[in-house]
C-alpha cells in the first residue's frame, strides 16, 4: 500500500497523541446504550479521533463526514 501524505499524517498523530489515557478519561461520560435500543453510541476511540481529526484539519462536521467517506485512510 503506498504511503501517502494522509497516511503518514495518521501515523504520525498515532505516535504524539495518547490515546489510551485520554480513552480512559472520557470513557466514564460516555452514554450507554438506552433500554429501547436505538443506535448504539460511537466507541470512545472512534469520537475522539473525529474530534481530533476535524480540530487539527479545520474540518466542520459536514467536512469531517464527507472526508470519512471520501478518504479510506481516515476511515
Amino acid at each position: 500500500m503506498k504511503t501517502t501524505r494522509k497516511r503518514e499524517f495518521l501515523r504520525q498523530m498515532d505516535q504524539v497523541v495518547p490515546w489510551k489515557e485520554l480513552e480512559a478519561l472520557m470513557a466514564p461520560h460516555m452514554p450507554s446504550p438506552g433500554p429501547k435500543g436505538g443506535h448504539p453510541p460511537y466507541p470512545v476511540s472512534v469520537l475522539l479521533r473525529i474530534h481530533f481529526l476535524q480540530l487539527l484539519l479545520a474540518l466542520s462536521d459536514p467536512a469531517a463526514e464527507e472526508a470519512f467517506d471520501d478518504v479510506p485512510a481516515f476511515a
